[in-house]
């Protein structure tokens, strides 16, 4: 068998990594080595805090939710819990959205919710 020298992989495998760390301070950007701990740890956190994010945005939602209902008398789990005995399907998000864009839909959807806790 002939040796194979890795010239040609090796450099293209090294200019990827420095690619994707290319503006990390100092030698994070510039050596391999350094570079290739960087794009892992990188590369791991942005994996891990995409689904860290959508427990992040569900907490938002919910204490918008929260406030819109305390300002119209409720609290956030009577609000829920009438609404699902309502038999509205409105997600978190969506009541949120209302909630902030447009308080006098969201005072209806808490009165509507209201009539069926009592």
């Amino acid at each position: 068998m002939a040796r194979v020298k890795t010239g040609y992989t090796r450099r293209r495998r090294h200019k990827k990594v420095l690619k994707l760390t290319a503006g990390q301070w100092g030698t994070r950007g510039r050596l391999f080595r350094r570079s290739n701990e960087a794009m892992l740890k990188s590369l791991f956190y942005s994996y891990r805090d995409r689904r860290a994010r959508r427990g992040d945005m569900r907490r938002l939602w919910i204490a918008r939710v929260n406030a819109g209902a305390r300002q119209n008398g409720l609290s956030y789990s009577r609000l829920i819990y009438g609404l699902k005995k309502a038999g509205v399907e409105l997600d978190r998000k969506v009541l949120a959205d209302i909630a902030v864009r447009d308080p006098g839909t969201f005072t209806k959807i808490a009165a509507l919710s209201a009539q069926y806790l009592r």
